[in-house]
């Protein structure tokens, strides 16, 4: 299993537009695709504008050569796209342990 991180900055104002907009694109596009396994989104208490999206891939290819490279991935960024203050900061990670809860 991979996690995917993304670190999103957002443009200040734009909050309920973007809790709609993330949720939808995750649940409608992101969750059909191949290995994909579930998500979270968290949102900034000290700062709103800031996001960070975590998705559990299958592997690393399922996220980066089966979704990034399909015409879904160019349908949740024309969705969520508009809202950003900058690219998203997007890093990998594999599972080195865990608690029981």
């Amino acid at each position: 299993m991979i996690l995917e991180l993304a670190d999103i900055q957002i443009q200040p104002g734009r909050e309920a537009e973007f809790d709609a907009a993330i949720q939808r694109g995750v649940t409608q596009i992101i969750a059909q695709a191949r290995g994909f396994l579930g998500w979270q989104v968290h949102k900034g208490l000290e700062n709103p504008q800031r996001y960070v999206l975590q998705i559990r891939w299958e592997s690393l290819d399922d996220h980066m050569q089966g979704f990034r490279t399909s015409p879904d991935f160019a349908r949740w960024r024309e969705l969520v796209g508009p809202f950003f203050a900058r690219p998203p900061q997007v890093e990998h990670f594999e599972l080195l342990g865990a608690s029981a809860h």
